[in-house]
């Protein structure tokens, strides 16, 4: 194998935290190896992974997967017989790599070191390798290190050979069992980045002075105080060299504050004490100190000095604090907003190691109005929090681990241990970054993980205390750990519209109070952060499969799109993502703001702004998994409900009649970096023609920072609005800060009751009296509501799936909304609409049953068209018109019959079909057979088979 000249490079290396030293970049082509012994007929890249070199097994329905599949029906299912043919797989589960491989792999190259490096030190530095690596030199077995979350680095000083070629051999093992995080936890599944086996970061030989090392420096800001702690701690790396008294080799530390990459005044600090390998200096930055935060990202630049070595790294001055339910970073109130970084990306299978591509998604984030990111169960590399801190986010690293599906805490497992020591790795390594405000262990731990988590957070505490810590991220039903300094939990979240009319004047306040299985005998006084908030999901983009260009393919994207084009609705692919679409990012808005206008929550973490493609495949992001847009919304449209400063309107209703009078709390949500002094809200009532009905003004004499700060109420008699009308109240705070609305008014008698010529009958089935009807050319309306079989099956709600239906065993709702035909001669007829479900829509949809429309042409699409789950892609409609017998009929599933006294929404929808069917528009082009109609109210669908009731899935099934 041809090999590559190297050179020596003389420099300060690193992210932020570097020193100064020689080093030889051993990037390029290594010889590669499979098995327990090498033999070497082959060769990679690295940095790079197998997969990204088209190394390992070709994937088969053999393929042992690290995590839980949750869904066996793949297996078994006859439609998915295609996609698991060898060198043709796809799954439904997750992203699909061409090749997998779990076990020991070796890289081996040789390389040059020069005499002069005599005298150094000599590590072996080896950013980013997963799991496990064992490092020979010359034949030398030099050690065994596993961190998941940190570089590995090697002292081979004593097996080099200066002036000398030398062979370096690497073994990599990317087994899980001796790490023990779980196979879910996103540090190495293969529902996120995949269980991949290689070296992804820097490689490299680094050479120091032998005689006195730099070992570790722990930054300590004094926000108060406009002062920093510094301290140093020294090792002797040399056998047999007595360790010399710290004053022989004068070790100095200095700062400079850094602006636009530039580097201001030097400010030296003064020795506080020096006590055996420990010295502590203390920097006082001056009347004109910079703080850093997410507004004010200020950074200094540390240098230390001890004899020949020096260090350097870049560090922000900041405090983060607890007092009651708050948090406080540099003694001013702190409200996150947030997103979970899962660990996918698709063109590599592993998180990127430039400064660049996390300056990209934090900048995106920053776009999409949040100022923080938790990474479940894994911890990022150094280019994420270095970006960060010049970004100004916030992140919540957590430990590598998901310690759930066969692995516990506090039960004799290997995890007990390596969770603390890896935390602790973690803070050493990343520490020093302004960005790294908190911490938790992990993931929606099993076992005895409260008595774990309360003791992980004292050590962790009092390891360092410059952070903050929660023992897990979990969801509403794990236990209260009374030990965490703030909680990541569910409960308090989500919107409950399966239940009543939608509104905007609720908030989550009882769930911070006494949160779920919170054992407290007064109420709770801790901090609390939404869990993975959000998780509506949307109907999968399939303009997105082209761009899956590296390691992983959207083999899940194909099979869903062939399933909707085996099903007659290739058409309507793009239709039904922009509906599912506006649905999600509705439901995105109205939990977000009832976050917001929840006195003392202190944040929320989404699932997520950017989707999720594992675990049965969650598109639960306005963003695809690139961090891309997918049409429907936009950075500028989301900060309308999400950004620092927020209007917000409590809407008890949205659905009026024209005898009410319209009065809406307003208020004001800010997060921002200071108070705003004489500060109002302009605002404007219009409808769709952007005909303004009201406007008005809402004036406050101070706008704290904080949240519920009430400005007034808009008030406005309906009266004026003769027709159903949709209104939207539009709110500015200045010229930049708006929000908006959509709310409907309906007349409040409507139609002085049904006129109906002698040709139209209703009824709730096609009875004997129907069928005499179309026999003689008359019109049939069917008003089916809760009457069908065909369709039954399908459980509808107005809000959409949640995750998706594979993960959670087609739990309920099965829909995303519903893609109505706005350009339909229906709605000529007195029912304004939009082409998705807006909220006019809840008291047609919510619970309401769905026709399967299995039977009717491939080609007819109904006018009313619930979104079915990608994973089954059932043809559904609640409207179908056709021609049967010598008549006309139309038929639906929406209760239009039932107290319509109070349902202005279904009285005007029953209104608007009765004129349709009486006019000249209603002019159906299907032809159907009285036994088709008959078969929606007998017939009962074939059922959806997930042929088995286990969950998860640990195992897979064992194929014959």
């Amino acid at each position: 194998m041809k090999k590559l000249l190297l050179t020596i490079i003389v420099a300060l290396v690193g992210g932020n935290a570097m020193l100064a030293q020689q080093i030889i970049d051993l990037s390029g082509p290594w010889d590669f190896a499979l098995g327990d012994t090498p033999s070497y007929d082959d060769y990679v890249m690295l940095p790079g992974s197998m997969l990204t070199n088209g190394k390992g097994n070709d994937i088969d329905i053999h393929t042992q997967w690290t995590g839980s599949l949750y869904d066996s029906s793949y297996f078994f299912n006859p439609y998915m017989e295609p996609y698991r043919k060898k060198g043709q797989m796809k799954f439904p589960f997750f992203l699909t790599p061409e090749k997998h491989y779990v076990g020991n792999a070796w890289y081996r190259r040789s390389v040059y070191v020069p005499k002069e490096w005599g005298d150094q030190r000599i590590t072996l530095f080896l950013e980013r390798p997963h799991i496990e690596t064992t490092v020979f030199v010359n034949g030398h077995e030099v050690g065994h290190q596993m961190s998941l979350s940190t570089p590995h680095r090697f002292d081979v000083t004593k097996y080099i050979k200066r002036g000398e070629s030398n062979e370096i051999a690497i073994r990599v093992y990317n087994g899980i069992e001796n790490v023990c995080v779980g196979q879910d936890s996103h540090s190495v599944t293969d529902q996120t980045q995949g269980n991949w086996n290689g070296i992804t970061g820097r490689i490299e030989l680094q050479a120091q002075w032998k005689k006195l090392n730099i070992k570790q420096v722990r930054i300590t800001p004094h926000v108060a105080e406009g002062a920093v702690t510094v301290e140093v701690r020294l090792e002797n790396h040399v056998d047999g060299l007595r360790f010399f008294p710290l004053y022989d080799y004068n070790v100095k530390a200095s700062i400079r504050y850094m602006h636009d990459g530039q580097t201001g005044k030097q400010v030296r600090g003064s020795t506080v004490n020096a006590e055996g390998s420990k010295i502590t200096f203390k920097f006082d930055l001056g009347h004109d100190v910079k703080y850093w935060d997410e507004f004010h990202p200020n950074l200094y630049r540390l240098t230390v000095e001890a004899g020949e070595t020096v260090y350097e790294t870049q560090f922000g001055l900041r405090e983060i604090a607890i007092k009651g339910r708050q948090f406080y970073l540099n003694d001013r109130p702190l409200f996150l907003r947030g997103t979970v970084e899962n660990c996918c990306f698709p063109e590599t299978g592993y998180p990127p190691t430039d400064e660049d591509e996390w300056v990209r998604i934090f900048k995106k984030c920053k776009e999409y109005g949040l100022n923080h990111m938790r990474f479940h169960s894994y911890c990022p590399p150094e280019a994420a929090f270095a970006a960060a801190d010049r970004i100004g986010f916030y992140l919540q690293p957590e430990g590598p681990s998901w310690p759930n599906h066969g692995v516990k805490l506090r039960r004799g497992q290997k995890i007990d241990q390596y969770l603390l020591e890896e935390s602790k790795r973690i803070v050493d390594e990343y520490g020093h970054h302004p960005s790294f405000v908190m911490m938790a262990a992990g993931n929606e731990p099993a076992g005895d993980w409260v008595t774990y988590c309360n003791e992980w957070v004292k050590k962790m505490h009092e390891y360092d205390s410059t952070k903050v810590y929660c023992g897990a991220s979990v969801g509403g039903g794990w236990a209260w750990d009374n030990g965490s300094e703030y909680h990541v939990k569910g409960g308090a979240r989500g919107l409950d519209w399966d239940k009543k009319a939608p509104s905007s004047d609720d908030d989550y306040f009882s769930g911070i109070e006494y949160p779920r299985n919170y054992k407290g005998a007064t109420s709770n006084n801790s901090p609390i952060i939404a869990h993975e908030q959000g998780q509506w999901c949307v109907f999968p983009d399939f303009k997105e499969i082209p761009q899956y260009t590296g390691a992983y393919k959207a083999g899940n994207f194909e099979i869903f799109r062939d399933m909707l084009r085996d099903n007659g609705m290739e058409a309507m692919a793009e239709k039904f993502l922009m509906a599912s679409g506006k649905l999600q990012t509705l439901c995105y808005k109205y939990e977000i703001e009832r976050n917001l206008r929840t006195k003392d929550y202190a944040g929320f973490q989404l699932l997520g702004l950017n989707d999720y493609s594992g675990q049965g495949t969650a598109l639960v992001g306005p963003l695809s998994v690139h961090w891309q847009e997918k049409g429907y919304t936009t950075g500028r449209n989301w900060r309308e409900f999400c950004n620092s400063l927020v209007v917000l309107a409590r809407f008890p209703k949205f659905v009026y009649t024209n005898n009410e009078t319209l009065r809406i709390p307003v208020e004001v949500y800010n997060a921002f970096y200071g108070h705003f002094v004489n500060a109002g809200v302009s605002y404007y009532i219009a409808d769709d023609s952007m005909k303004v009905w009201h406007r008005g003004s809402l004036l406050l004499d101070t706008i704290s920072v904080g949240k519920n700060q009430e400005l007034g109420i808009v008030t406005f008699p309906l009266d004026s609005i003769k027709h159903p009308t949709k209104l939207t109240l539009y709110a500015y705070l200045g010229r930049l800060v708006k929000n908006h609305w959509d709310f409907w008014v309906y007349p409040k008698e409507g139609n002085q009751g049904e006129v109906l010529n002698d040709k139209v009958y209703i009824a709730d089935s096609l009875d004997a009296h129907a069928l005499k009807v179309l026999k003689k050319g008359g019109t049939v309306l069917l008003t089916a509501a809760g009457r069908v079989k065909l369709g039954s099956d399908v459980v509808q709600h107005y809000l959409p799936v949640f995750w998706n239906t594979s993960w959670f065993k087609m739990r309920p709702p099965h829909t995303t909304g519903a893609y109505i035909n706005k350009e339909h001669p229906l709605f000529k007829h007195g029912f304004p609409t939009d082409d998705w479900s807006n909220l006019n829509w809840w008291e047609l949809l919510n619970k309401a049953q769905v026709m399967n429309l299995m039977e009717l042409p491939k080609e007819y699409q109904s006018p009313i068209q619930p979104i079915d789950t990608w994973h089954v892609s059932r043809k559904l409609g609640m409207l179908i018109e056709a021609k049967v017998l010598k008549g006309k009929l139309l038929m639906t599933t929406m209760d239009i019959t039932k107290d319509l006294e109070h349902r202005h929404v279904a009285r005007q929808m029953r209104q608007a079909i009765l004129d349709y069917i009486q006019s000249d528009d209603f002019q159906p082009a299907m032809t159907l057979t009285p036994e088709t109609i008959n078969h929606f109210y007998s017939m009962q669908a074939p059922p959806v088979n997930m042929f088995t009731k286990d969950s998860p899935d640990e195992l897979k099934p064992k194929i014959k």
